[in-house]
């Protein structure tokens, strides 16, 4: 009986768990193509300065709080802000890696769904950051904000005109808040310590230190939450209807064997009925 279900769970973990160079490549693949799509949609200077124009009187007008007020916090001490643009600088791609290899490790079967809507997200991104290129914050004077990482360091960023490994207009929305809360939330349903709610410190401190850095404006970090509740409607059902598939398939084939091992213990339970009949005679 045990022989018959292993496949049924055999299949189940291979299905949660997708081989592991494909996934190596299939990351690689999306960064390439992130690196790619921001620098196609570099170069547009003049239009990218004119959205900033849009995106700060929008949010004037709708009375968002001002970035500067975040920003005045972090100029309290050097040592502050030069710890936001150090979060800034080394935190958004290693801890979205390292939650993807741990998942993947430690909690297979929310990989798939979290590697999807991940991807998903990003390739909206993508398009927006090419139909809408976007000066942050730092860049217009009429902000009057400090370009945080170029006076205090470290700076991820050189001279819009030199720096061509990376677009500077690709303000909106702000990846670097969409992944962190896609983190926070995969982290969250994956575990069951009661402290797992903890990890919504993660997106917050980041949305404090995208905006602090004028980096980002809020309305990057409240499109990209947009585009995550978007990406995790659609791919999370699809996915969780997939892993019922599967679970029904693993539960006809374990009952199936237990029907079958318990049709094959009745002839046997007759011939020793019989056999006892026959000593008593």
């Amino acid at each position: 009986m045990n022989g018959r279900t292993e496949p049924a769970e055999a299949e189940t973990d291979a299905i949660a768990r997708p081989p592991l160079v494909r996934e190596l490549l299939l990351v690689a693949g999306l960064f390439l193509l992130y690196k790619l799509g921001r620098q196609l949609a570099a170069g547009h200077t003049g239009e990218a300065f004119r959205n900033a124009d849009r995106v700060w009187n929008l949010e004037r007008a709708v009375h968002l709080p001002g970035e500067g007020s975040v920003q005045n916090l972090l100029l309290h001490g050097d040592a502050l802000v030069h710890l936001a643009n150090t979060y800034y600088a080394t935190v958004h791609f290693p801890a979205t890696a390292a939650f993807l290899v741990w998942l993947y490790l430690r909690r297979p079967a929310h990989y798939v769904w979290a590697r999807r809507v991940l991807a998903a997200v990003t390739a909206a991104a993508l398009v927006v950051h090419l139909a809408f290129p976007l000066a942050p914050p730092r860049m217009p004077a009429a902000a009057g904000l400090i370009d945080t990482g170029q006076v205090y360091g470290p700076s991820v960023y050189g001279s819009p005109e030199t720096d061509h490994l990376s677009n500077q207009f690709a303000a909106m929305p702000s990846l670097h808040f969409g992944w962190a809360l896609m983190v926070a939330i995969g982290l969250i349903v994956a575990t069951r310590s009661r402290w797992r709610w903890l990890w919504l410190l993660h997106p917050l401190l980041t949305l404090l230190v995208i905006v602090g850095t004028a980096n980002h404006y809020w309305l990057d970090a409240i499109v990209a939450t947009a585009m995550l509740g978007v990406a995790l409607a659609v791919i999370l059902p699809e996915t969780s209807s997939g892993g019922t598939r599967i679970a029904l398939r693993s539960r006809r084939r374990t009952a199936t064997s237990a029907g079958r091992g318990a049709g094959e213990a009745v002839p046997a339970a007759r011939d020793e009925k019989t056999a006892l009949v026959g000593a008593g005679r």
